[in-house]
C-alpha cells in the first residue's frame, strides 16, 4: 500500500467480474424493495429535475438545451445518490433509518462537498462545449423555435450530424472521466475519513484494475438511465434507487474492508 494526501494508507482495490455487477444489481434491487420509500424519494429528486429541466428550458424558448442538459444531469447523478449509498449503509449495519439521520451524515462528510463541486464543474464544462459546438457548426447566434426543429437540422444536415457525432464522443469522454473519478469515490468518503483527492485516485485505480467489468458497468447505467427516461423521466424513479443501491454494494467488493 502507499501512502495517502493526508499520510494515511490507500484503501486497497480488488479486481472484480462481471460476476459482482450482477451480484450487486441483486443487492441493490434487495435494498430498494427493503426500503422503497426512502428509494423512492431519492429517485422523486432524479425525475423533478429533469422534467424542471424540460420546463425551464421550454419557458425560455431554448427547447434545443434540453438533450444536452438531460445529458448532463445525469453526470451529477453519483452525487444526487449519495444518500441511496448512505441508506445500504445503514442497512447492512442494522442502523434506524430516518431521513434526518442520512441528512446528518451525509452532510458532516466535509469531503463530500469538494466532490459534489467537481461533479458541478464537469456539468459546466459540458454545457459550455455544447454551446461553443452549437455556435461553431449550427451558426454562433442559432435558435430554434421547437426540439422538433432543432431535431431536424441535427438529423438532416452535414453540419447538424457533425455536431451530434462530435458532441455524442465529447460527451462519452467526459462521461467516462467522471464515472472513473466517482464511481468509488462517494461511497468511500461516505465510509471513511480520507481526503477527496485520495478518493478520486481511488476510484480511477479501480476502474484500471478492473477495465472491462468496470467499462460495463458505465455503460449499464447509461443504457438504464437513458431508457428510464423516456416515459416522461418516470422510470428514473426505480431505476436510480436500484442503480444507486448496487453501486454502495459494488464499492463492497472493490475495496477492501479498512
Amino acid at each position: 500500500m502507499t501512502a495517502s494526501v493526508s499520510g494515511r494508507s490507500d484503501p486497497v482495490v480488488r479486481r472484480i467480474t462481471t460476476g459482482d455487477i450482477a451480484e450487486a444489481l441483486t443487492q441493490g434491487l434487495r435494498d430498494f424493495q427493503a426500503q422503497p420509500l426512502f428509494g423512492l424519494a431519492f429517485g422523486l429528486i432524479y425525475v423533478l429535475g429533469g422534467i424542471s429541466i424540460v420546463l425551464c428550458v421550454t419557458a425560455f424558448g431554448m427547447v434545443y438545451l434540453a438533450y444536452p442538459l438531460a445529458a448532463g444531469f445525469a453526470l451529477i447523478g453519483p452525487f444526487v445518490a449519495i444518500g441511496l449509498y448512505e441508506v445500504s449503509r445503514r442497512r447492512e449495519l442494522g442502523q434506524p433509518m430516518s431521513y434526518g439521520a442520512i441528512w446528518r451524515t451525509v452532510t458532516s462528510r466535509g469531503e463530500i462537498a469538494w466532490m459534489a463541486f467537481v461533479t458541478v464543474f464537469f456539468f459546466v464544462i459540458w454545457m459550455y462545449q455544447v454551446r461553443l459546438l452549437i455556435a461553431l457548426l449550427l451558426g454562433l447566434n442559432a435558435s430554434f423555435s421547437s426540439f422538433k426543429e432543432f431535431m431536424t437540422v441535427v438529423l438532416t444536415t452535414n453540419e447538424g450530424l457533425l455536431f451530434l457525432a462530435i458532441g455524442n464522443l465529447d460527451g462519452a469522454a467526459l462521461s467516462l472521466i467522471l464515472f472513473s473519478l466517482t464511481v468509488v469515490s462517494f461511497p468511500l468518503l461516505l465510509e471513511r475519513d480520507v481526503d477527496f483527492v485520495t478518493a478520486m485516485i481511488t476510484s480511477v485505480r479501480a476502474v484500471v484494475t478492473s477495465p472491462g467489468p468496470m467499462i460495463g458497468w458505465a455503460a449499464i447505467i447509461t443504457v438504464l438511465l437513458i431508457v428510464s427516461a423516456l416515459p416522461y423521466f418516470l422510470g428514473l424513479l426505480v431505476t436510480v434507487p436500484v442503480l444507486g443501491h448496487a453501486t454502495w454494494h459494488l464499492y463492497r467488493r472493490i475495496v477492501a474492508p479498512a
